[in-house]
């Protein structure tokens, strides 16, 4: 599983591959038309997934592990719909993350984690790599 070249862009819905990076910006490209476009630093902020993480009580758990757990998990432990009620989304994610931080990580946040998850599921992206077996 590599994240390294998907990005988040501010103001714009879904996930992104990172294409080619500028000096004022980054070309990106969508996963399901291939469409590549310019996006602007001024304009946007873009956050590489392989920077993102949750807070525990006692550090934070990376994006890429958080994403083989529910990969992992998938069979025993299907993933909740992203609008599920709060509760049912808590309860799912403290399975996946049994010591994150219930004061700094709301369900918006583990909302946003579900709907990436499926985001990149769906598509194939969140392969076990070689390494990882």
């Amino acid at each position: 599983m590599n994240l390294k070249d998907i990005v988040s862009v501010s103001g714009m819905p879904g996930l992104y591959k990172m294409v080619t990076p500028r000096s004022n910006g980054l070309i990106i490209q969508e996963f399901d038309t291939e469409k590549r476009r310019f996006v602007s630093v001024r304009k946007h902020h873009i956050t590489p997934m392989e920077s993102i993480s949750i807070y525990t009580i006692t550090d934070s758990v990376e994006m890429q592990v958080i994403f083989r757990r529910m990969l992992e998990q998938i069979e025993d432990n299907p993933v909740p719909s992203p609008k599920a009620p709060e509760n049912e989304i808590m309860e799912y994610f403290e399975d996946i993350v049994p010591d994150y931080d219930k004061t700094r990580v709301y369900a918006k946040d583990v909302r946003k984690v579900i709907k990436w998850f499926l985001f990149l599921h769906a598509r194939g992206i969140l392969q076990r790599s070689e390494e990882e077996e």
